[in-house]
């Protein structure tokens, strides 16, 4: 015990424990304090006795204290037992290696064997990805007292907390490389991930349920983090709580102790720190800008870097190597089997089939005649119809195979197959460069992601003024569905639940000046597009760097006004990533719900029904629902509904204070089937049922 917090003891400051003799080991809880780099203390629970004097005290001693503290044996049975725990921020400060070490042969087999006990999902290959068997493996003992093991190159594979080899996680450089070495958490979305990347421990409101409900994890377990679209892990740390505890709390509070993140000391520690890719921003993570390439893969680079001469385009169109040749053109089928649904609904601009072979029979032999002129004039035809109907300016910069992939190609007539290859360029690249000296576009070549990104259109260029774009029907594709077993069935279960935005007076002047309905309701694209509609209108786009835009006083105050510390400046220039999001926060928020032919739009975020069971009187279970008018449904009904099904009773009651709202009692633990009977029947989405069961201990 350190001399510091024994003179306070004895000075009364902390009631020092009673000599006790007789008491054997077994009565005392140790108390163990860690010194890490910074630590505080989080949590406490203080007996009444002691005060709130004394607990700062000893908060200030343990924060302010240079000597390692050793345990205290405190009785159980003293009445003023307290208990404190320490929390880490291992990296969130920079911290300094005080040794390293070459692992030799023998400690590296012995780290491989934790990693495999800590990590079992781990397959060999994963292993050698991560810790290669002929890498030097070197050892670094930090300040913090936590101990980091880095590969050759200096990049952090895994650390240990504390150095004792109980609690080891891997370092996100290790989870780029292996994403299934640990279990994820999905957040709401990028704008989440600046909370986490800025050091802050995740909670339960930010993490996206998945519809088959919260998954299972005990407390005190590694997890990783990621960021919808985006299968890069961007941080790791600790479970504070079972799942179990985790629906008993109504999924509040916090999830995840973070150890480790993106952008954190231990990643800025390396010298040639990396992000795995485009996603990765400074301040935020978004989805992956590229995901879709990783469809099409060899084919969109294959289409930028090789030329290949019309020999051998006319040889691939044969189509006897169809399921062989790398080098298939870009707009030609993908096979489903290969495409994860996920992936497969944002390509909307390819068509999917079965069978490459067969759709080759119709469309490959109408473009083989088409001459060199023809293709140049389509290509030239749909990129002009893309740049009018679908390529807007807020999504500028953007890479040129997220042009031709997710524009160009939707824009070919049906049943042609557009391929660049053909053209008298051979190579999007050089098409793309051929547009940009001619004017209509300005588009430059990425050295670090070897593309060519299309940086802005000239909308005032002959070319786009004279081009008149098709107007297209929207294809309907008819769907199968069951048929319910009656109609009121059917149109229960068609509910709709849809965020709207309404103008605020912060906001106002942006709808005045673009001519927008200051009191109608708007979806977030539309919302989003009006901003950027007067971002276009008022030339505000930075000309020296196409992705910020200059604050003018209106749009500033739209975005900014009242949000400001007094003494602070606002700010000048904003991402056009962050444009739509900050505006869309400056307006009421509204929701649209439908069920039928009834509609009702409502204020605010829509709130979850709730369900809860209890034990009354006698050991009996009921289980109470509320917040069904939300949902347009009606209490009466389901009451009379879950009397049938369940065979028990149920009753209707107003809630206290809350005029309107009604809550149904069910006689009878039935958590579990009454949600499911609001998802069948109801539509009730999973992720807005939210449930807390009273009755288990």
């Amino acid at each position: 015990m350190s001399a510091d917090l024994r003179h306070l003891l004895r000075s009364g400051g902390i009631p020092t424990p009673l000599p006790a003799p007789s008491y054997s080991s077994s009565v005392y809880d140790h108390v163990f304090f860690t010194r890490a780099i910074h630590p505080y203390v989080c949590n406490s629970l203080l007996d009444p006795l002691c005060s709130n004097q004394q607990y700062h005290r000893l908060h200030n001693l343990l924060t302010l204290s240079h000597a390692p503290l050793s345990f205290c044996l405190l009785p159980r049975n003293l009445a003023w037992f307290w208990t404190i725990n320490i929390l880490y921020i291992m990296f969130k400060k920079s911290f300094d290696a005080k040794s390293q070490q070459r692992l030799s042969g023998a400690d590296k087999k012995k780290l491989r064997r934790t990693v495999k006990e800590k990590f079992p999902q781990a397959s060999d290959a994963d292993l050698d990805a991560i810790l290669p068997p002929k890498a030097e493996i070197v050892l670094a003992k930090c300040s913090n007292r936590a101990h980091v093991y880095s590969i050759e190159g200096g990049v952090p594979m895994f650390f240990d907390v504390d150095g004792r080899g109980t609690e080891i996680f891997p370092t996100v450089y290790a989870l780029w490389k292996v994403p299934e070495l640990l279990p994820c958490f999905l957040l709401k979305g990028g704008e989440v991930s600046r909370f986490v990347i800025g050091g802050a421990d995740l909670m339960f409101p930010g993490i996206s349920i998945p519809p088959e409900g919260l998954p299972s994890f005990l407390s005190g377990k590694p997890w990783a983090v990621k960021v919808p679209g985006n299968p890069a892990p961007i941080a790791v740390g600790s479970t504070t709580m079972s799942s179990e505890a985790a629906l008993k709390a109504g999924l509040r509070g916090k999830a995840l102790r973070i150890t480790h993140y993106y952008r954190d000391s231990l990643w800025e520690s390396v010298d040639g720190r990396y992000v795995p890719n485009g996603g990765f921003l400074d301040d935020v993570v978004i989805e992956d800008p590229a995901l879709f390439s990783a469809v099409s893969g060899n084919d969109l680079n294959d289409m930028q870097d090789d030329t290949v001469d019309d020999d051998k385009g006319d040889a691939h169109d044969d189509g006897s190597d169809a399921h062989t040749d790398k080098d298939i053109d870009a707009s030609v089928s993908v096979d489903t089997h290969n495409v994860s649904e996920e992936i497969a609904a944002d390509m909307s601009g390819l068509h999917v089939t079965e069978n490459v072979v067969a759709d080759e029979t119709g469309a490959e032999k109408e473009t083989k005649n088409l001459s060199t002129t023809d293709v140049d004039s389509l290509l030239d035809k749909c990129f002009l119809q893309a740049l009018h109907t679908s390529v807007k300016d807020k999504d500028l910069p953007m890479p040129g195979s997220t042009l031709w992939a997710n524009h160009v190609l939707p824009c070919r007539p049906s049943g042609i197959t557009l391929d660049i290859k053909r053209s008298s360029h051979k190579k999007l690249s050089k098409w793309l460069h051929s547009k940009s000296s001619a004017g209509l576009i300005s588009a430059k070549e990425d050295k670090y992601k070897k593309e060519i990104v299309l940086l802005a259109v000239n909308r005032t260029h002959p070319d786009y003024t004279s081009f008149k774009p098709e107007k297209r029907a929207k294809e309907i594709i008819e769907q199968k569905h069951d048929m319910p077993s009656s109609e009121s069935s059917q149109t229960r279960s068609q509910f709709e639940v849809v965020e709207i935005y309404k103008s605020s007076t912060h906001v106002n002047p942006i709808l005045t000046s673009v001519g927008a309905d200051t009191g109608k309701y708007y979806s977030a694209p539309d919302a989003s597009d009006i901003v950027f509609r007067y971002v276009e209108k008022e030339s505000l786009v930075k000309p020296t760097n196409k992705a910020m835009v200059v604050l003018d006083a209106t749009l500033c105050d739209a975005l900014y006004k009242g949000t400001i510390k007094r003494g602070s400046s606002y700010p000048t220039e904003i991402h056009k990533k962050d444009l739509g999001a900050t505006f869309l926060n400056r307006m009421q928020v509204h929701h649209r719900v439908s069920r039928g032919n009834e509609v009702a739009v409502r204020k605010g975020a829509i709130k979850p029904v709730q369900i809860m069971s209890e034990r009354r009187q006698g050991n009996k279970k009921v289980t109470k629902v509320s917040g069904l008018e939300a949902f347009l449904i009606d209490a009466e009904l389901l009451a009379s509904e879950l009397q049938k099904k369940f065979a028990c009773s149920t009753s209707v009651a107003e809630l206290p204070g809350k005029k309107g709202q009604y809550e149904v009692l069910v006689q009878g633990g039935v958590i579990e089937d009454l949600a499911k009977h609001l998802v069948d029947h109801y539509g009730v989405p999973k992720r807005l049922i939210e449930v807390l069961d009273k009755t288990k201990k």
